[in-house]
């Protein structure tokens, strides 16, 4: 039978996988090979989705905004260009935000880009 040697260090390095899995359903949170494919794949998966959330509220924020520019009668393409065009600069998060908890503010910011 051969020598095992490093025992300690391959069962910490095991454990550590198996710990990082802790609240995974069944085998993946208590076996080694499942643990490690799991995590790595959350890892993944967290890694891209950081970068997603970016994208998702930058979305969510330009849906807002031209949801409220249409009930003032205009676009968000007409709204963006008239802010720019009156060198107003102010980004969508917080133009998404005014729209919804200050209407009157949004309202006024409207007028101001309507008139060129």
């Amino acid at each position: 039978m051969p020598r095992v040697k490093g025992s300690p260090a391959t069962r910490a390095r095991r454990k550590k996988w198996i710990k990082a899995a802790k609240g995974q359903y069944g085998a993946k949170s208590k076996l080694y090979k499942n643990a490690r494919e799991s995590v790595m794949k959350g890892l993944t998966y967290a890694y891209r989705d950081r970068k997603r959330r970016k994208r998702d509220f930058r979305r969510l924020w330009i849906i807002r905004i031209n949801a409220a520019c249409r009930l003032e009668g205009l676009t968000y393409r007409i709204f963006i260009h008239g802010l720019k065009t009156n060198n107003i600069n102010v980004d969508r998060k917080i133009l998404a935000d005014l729209a919804v908890r200050e209407p009157k503010a949004f309202s006024e910011l409207v007028r101001t880009a309507q008139s060129d």
